[in-house]
């Protein structure tokens, strides 16, 4: 059960897509975690975990070798350890109060994600229940409580499933009276009534503002993989030539003219701010396009050996707008910087790939264009409650992802599309994703996707968009429903704790 547990919460993510087999999974590890030992139980849910996180991040393997996919699988299995430790605590709770046993499966279960996303190093989100569910009904829970209302949700749906079943199997061998089908019913009932819930969840923006056409340019790279640095020049080029194609079919009326182009993540690893030569060349595609870019640009500094991940506005006429600047707040560990540095290498000399450590910004991603103002962020940081937030708090009315996904493959990128519809509909924010190889796309705010390219192709693509302003609950109230729903994991494993020291 622990083994199936994973493969079906596995398939529920994309590429594969299958939502309704996150709780599933979630109900398989509840019934074969319940009433073990508690060494049993954390040694099923690392099984689940590992069954789950090594085929999810099997893209991390592509380009770097096994030993960080592997320590990586590891690591995040090791948190369903703990959950699986954490089931098999609180049993007494859920075989004393039957009725409370849905409830504990989806807190523990949004305690678990509240760690992982935060420990080590800034933690790694990716996996969370909540960005399984981008075709689910369950998606709109995201607009009154984030993606911790989501996980909630989706695990409050498994723990029905498993009491029901549980309801179902002993109340039939008890019940003489032939009334053993009705709190398995009930279950089922609740289920439905969840789902459906999920539907009726308003996902209307406040208030609507301007419209604004966006054009994405994904210039694509050369050759995939961790060597498109060293083809800095021609993915510049790419992105540039791209952009000035679509200024002659702008000109040429068979596309209609954009008010902003956006590029991705690392479209100019050569600092165009240093290097005359790049600076002209974004500045060609700017003049050329007549509307400002928003460029993804690797800027070198503050000091020695240091650089930084960027989202830069580049102007028409005037060139880089350096008050219009974000940069990466969080920057992948062990792959834009290598903390422990000496004890890394004697793990992986893998690690000095990383030649020069990336810094940290410290403001949000609010960039202001004459268009719209951004929420920009960058690659992984989408999967970053905090971090997205903060820019609509901000004042942005367009989410921007921008993404370098070349040395990844669709997989990865299809799972990050996922994030980016549940942000939108988290937010009711427009948003749109900017990779150089794909997938590119624009989501709405009722997150439907429009306009996703194919994986490592070039591709423009253009859309008007309708601007949004004001916030949902979600973004109102941040990070307080996670901070209730662990804290009632919390008061679970305490309340199980005084069971388990009384007699009997």
């Amino acid at each position: 059960m622990a083994v199936a547990a994973g493969l079906a919460l596995l398939v529920a993510f994309p590429p594969y897509g299958w939502w309704p087999l996150a709780p599933v999974g979630v109900a398989l590890l509840a019934a074969a975690t319940h009433r073990r030992r508690l060494r049993a139980g954390a040694g099923l849910g690392f099984l689940t975990g590992v069954a789950l996180f090594a085929p999810l991040l099997a893209w991390t393997n592509l380009h770097t070798g096994y030993l960080p996919w592997v320590l990586l699988s590891l690591l995040q299995a090791g948190y369903l350890a703990l959950l699986g430790l954490a089931t098999a605590w609180v049993s007494p709770l859920a075989d004393r109060i039957p009725a409370v046993w849905p409830a504990l499966t989806g807190v523990l279960w949004v305690g678990q994600e509240a760690l992982r996303d935060r420990t080590p190093f800034g933690g790694f989100p990716w996996g969370r229940l909540a960005f399984s569910q981008d075709g689910s009904p369950l998606l709109r829970l995201a607009a009154l409580g984030g993606a911790p209302l989501v996980t909630f949700a989706v695990a409050l749906t498994g723990g029905l499933l498993v009491a029901g079943v549980w309801w179902l199997t002993r109340t039939r061998r008890d019940a003489p009276d032939g009334r053993w089908w009705a709190p398995a019913a009930g279950c089922a009932a609740a289920v439905v009534l969840l789902l459906a819930g999920g539907l009726l969840v308003p996902v209307a923006t406040p208030r609507a503002g301007d419209a604004v056409t966006v054009a994405i340019v994904q210039g694509n790279v050369p050759r995939l993989g961790l060597d498109f640095n060293a083809q800095r020049q021609a993915v510049l080029d790419n992105h540039v030539n791209a952009t000035i194609e679509l200024a002659g079919e702008v000109a040429a009326g068979t596309q209609p003219r954009p008010d902003l182009v956006v590029w991705p993540e690392n479209s100019s690893d050569i600092d165009p701010l240093r290097n005359p030569a790049a600076g002209a060349r974004i500045s060609a595609a700017t003049d050329a396009i007549g509307v400002p870019i928003l460029v993804g640009a690797v800027l070198v500094g503050p000091e020695q050996g240091q650089v930084r991940n960027a989202g830069l506005l580049w102007r028409p006429g005037s060139g880089p707008d350096l008050k219009q600047l974000y940069i990466k707040r969080h920057p992948v560990p062990f792959a834009e910087y290598v903390p422990l540095r000496n004890i890394a290498r004697m793990v992986s000399k893998q690690v000095d790939r990383v030649r020069s450590d990336f810094v940290a910004g410290t403001e949000p991603g609010v960039v202001r264009t004459p268009a719209a103002v951004l929420g920009d962020v960058i690659c992984f940081e989408v999967a970053y409650d905090g971090l997205v937030r903060d820019t609509v708090v901000g004042g942005a009315q367009l989410l921007v992802v921008q993404t370098n996904n070349a040395t990844f493959d669709v997989a990865e990128a299809r799972q990050q599309l996922a994030m980016v519809r549940l942000r939108a509909v988290e937010h009711g924010r427009p948003a749109l994703m900017a990779s150089t190889v794909g997938v590119s796309g624009f989501v709405t705010p009722d997150g439907r996707v429009s306009d996703a390219t194919g994986f490592n192709t070039r591709a423009v693509v253009v859309r008007q968009l309708r601007l949004t302003e004001g916030q949902t609950l979600a973004t109102r109230v941040g990070v307080l429903p996670e901070v209730l729903l662990a804290g009632l994991a919390v008061v679970a494993l305490a309340g199980a704790a005084v069971l388990r020291r009384r007699p009997g």
